[in-house]
């Protein structure tokens, strides 16, 4: 089944070239099926790859989602602009009022600062305490995780002495959740991340349960105990060229930077990378839309 966008989203002749099922809204209001509406506060700088990236893994599943774009209204991006925002993009006063099955809240480069100095921080509370009661199931991904963790379970995050940043192996502590039902019993995923947070904070909090670990990159993926909230502190969305495109971006700067671990053949920067992770995020977000919105959304919201 196809996800449903804006006619002029620019995602959306991309996702046609790769023949990902997608509707407008015009041909979407003529069939009588209830979709999923997924709404999505998108907090990285370039919003237009990560809006490709996301929709690509909504789109691939039997079901019919309506997505919404989400911005802070405290805070408005550099890296894309005002026209693409006021025309693709809503703020949460806007939908305050409404009901979503399901939110996703994306990382963001600013894991440098305490959560409290970051300056759409109290909008970011005042979010995830709304989805509380608005949204039948929330995916956070990378800095999301980490202020998930932070402001619902008191679970800080530290630095780390240097970046985390490549593709790692990670083991699955329980194959038997849904939301990793069918992974293999390792898997690899892409991080790109200066902080962390404990594990054993994480194992010893009963509200919360570590599916995924890895001995080099640490905790990778939380699920609470009554599956409201999902944690993933890597980038599963990521494409096969992403990582590589962080690390040219920040040589370009000037910045000190390890390439980037068991992604390049040879460790080369100059040759092409390979997906190595493509198939366990299709998989998580296909069981996360059957299993923690499809199946538990009230067909009618009160």
């Amino acid at each position: 089944m196809p996800i449903k966008i804006p006619k002029q989203l620019p995602a959306a002749e991309l996702l046609k070239k790769e023949k990902i099922f997608i509707m407008d809204e015009e041909r979407a209001v003529a069939q009588d099926i209830r979709p999923l509406n997924i709404i999505i506060l998108n907090l990285m700088p370039e919003k237009e790859k990560t809006e490709l990236q996301l929709l690509r893994l909504l789109g691939n599943t039997p079901l019919q989602v309506n997505v919404t774009f989400m911005n802070t209204a405290t805070y408005e991006s550099k890296n894309v602009s005002k026209t693409h925002l006021d025309t693709f993009y809503t703020t949460f006063e806007e939908v305050k009022h409404r009901k979503y099955d399901g939110m996703i809240i994306t990382g963001a480069p600013i894991e440098h600062l305490k959560f409290e100095d970051v300056n759409y921080w109290s909008e970011m509370t005042e979010i995830m305490d709304w989805s509380k009661t608005n949204v039948t199931s929330v995916l956070h991904i990378c800095w999301g995780a980490q202020a998930a963790l932070y402001h619902h379970y008191g679970i800080g995050k530290f630095e780390l002495s240097k970046k985390c940043f490549g593709v790692f192996s990670h083991r699955l502590s329980d194959p038997t959740v849904n939301l990793v039902r069918g992974f293999n019993d390792e898997f690899y995923a892409p991080v790109s991340r200066y902080t962390s947070v404990s594990y054993d904070e994480i194992i010893n909090d009963t509200r919360l349960n570590l599916l995924s670990n890895s001995k080099e990159a640490g905790v990778f993926l939380v699920i609470s105990e009554d599956e409201k909230h999902i944690m993933i502190t890597g980038h599963l969305e990521y494409d096969a060229t992403t990582l590589a495109e962080e690390y040219a971006r920040d040589v370009n700067k000037g910045i000190e930077i390890d390439v980037p671990e068991n992604y390049f053949p040879n460790d080369n920067p100059s040759r092409q990378p390979l997906n190595s992770w493509r198939s366990h995020t299709h998989l998580l977000f296909y069981n996360w839309l059957n299993y923690y919105v499809y199946q538990e959304t009230p067909y009618e919201w009160e």
